[in-house]
């Protein structure tokens, strides 16, 4: 598991008000139905993003992490993966998920990211650049959604798993000359389940395949440093948003 309930992601440095949000049910291309969060200023500014969760799937943590994306002046939609298997329904930390997350497939969870792309573009940001973040899990995908002709500017994975191939055979390292927008990786030097030869081989990959790259290791941080409580850890996650606003910034002339 990434974030238990009890996690927050910290505050951005720089913010423009105070956003809104509420939660929505989004219907897929073959009629499921999921769980999402959507978050904005009453007079956005700037770019939009797809928030893609951890393993638990839509919860706490990235509800507020798309209102501090909103504050941002950054329009954001988080989604859940889980609509075919569990249905469309909040759930707490007593989830199940493992049993979801193996029926989960790279065509329904990008069917389902469709959907939250398809509801950013037809409520105001048909013509905004936009980008898709994630973490863990779903920072792998994030990884993933980068070879697709989604008409992304950017994708920013957190610590996403670089042997996970859901079902197709092609694990992210397999798949990173295929990518076609820039990338922020955000990893911690500490965190066993992503060792340093993967990112080596994921920074090899990008450079060779030309993809403009910045992969980012804190020394000492684990796996989930991006967490207000991790107070040892604020440098690390003060200096990840500054690079992920500096990174939408710098691209949101492209895409969208």
């Amino acid at each position: 598991m990434c974030y238990d309930d009890n996690a927050r992601p910290p505050e951005p440095a720089k913010t423009n008000g105070s956003a809104q949000g509420e939660d929505l049910v989004l219907t897929a291309s073959d009629g499921n139905r999921i769980m999402a969060y959507f978050a904005r200023l009453s007079n956005p500014t700037g770019a939009q993003i797809l928030i893609y969760p951890d393993v638990r799937g839509l919860h706490t943590f990235y509800k507020e992490l798309a209102l501090r994306y909103a504050e941002t002046g950054v329009t954001a939609i988080a989604m859940d993966y889980f609509g075919r298997s569990a249905g469309p329904s909040a759930r707490d930390e007593s989830f199940e998920y493992m049993p979801h997350v193996q029926q989960l497939t790279l065509p329904t969870a990008f069917a389902d990211a469709t959907a939250a792309l398809d509801y950013l573009r037809s409520n105001g940001g048909q013509d905004r650049a936009t980008f898709i973040t994630g973490f863990c899990m779903g920072g792998t995908l994030t990884l993933i959604s980068g070879t697709q002709d989604w008409g992304l500017a950017g994708i920013i994975p957190f610590y996403s798993g670089l042997s996970r191939d859901f079902g197709t055979g092609r694990p992210p390292l397999e798949q990173a000359a295929d990518i076609k927008c820039p990338v922020l990786g955000l990893y911690g030097g500490a965190d066993p389940s992503i060792p340093p030869d993967q990112l080596a081989e994921l920074n090899k990959q990008l450079h060779t395949a030309g993809v403009e790259h910045d992969i980012v290791i804190y020394p000492g941080a684990p796996h989930s440093f991006f967490d207000r409580r991790a107070a040892e850890h604020a440098e690390a996650s003060a200096d990840a948003w500054r690079r992920v606003q500096d990174f939408i910034s710098a691209h949101s002339g492209q895409g969208g």
